[in-house]
């Protein structure tokens, strides 16, 4: 059987982070973003989506806005970031 690893997430950087503070430029330099339009990919981790979320307004994951209200529940579920989390169920929680 063969093993696959967590779901490779997309993040592109679409907004200086010039004005913000330096913890903020610090996660985007930690994400591996150095100039706008620049796309990485990462690993689906919880260190991940943490790091996203700290600086959702200057990022996009797989080309949605990372502040969108759509990305922000994907987040808030724990469900995939990744290509094809479009057709992913969210988890709901009761």
């Amino acid at each position: 059987m063969i093993e696959t690893g967590p779901a490779l997430v997309r993040v592109t950087y679409r907004k200086s982070a010039i004005g913000y503070a330096h913890d903020q430029k610090a996660t985007v330099a930690a994400l591996g973003l150095h100039r706008i339009r620049q796309t990485v990919e990462h690993p689906d981790t919880p260190a991940l989506r943490g790091m996203v979320h700290k600086v959702r307004h200057l990022v996009s994951v797989d080309g949605v806005p990372a502040d969108s209200v759509e990305l922000a529940a994907r987040l808030a579920a724990g469900g995939p970031l990744g290509a094809g989390a479009e057709t992913a169920p969210l988890r709901r929680e009761s």
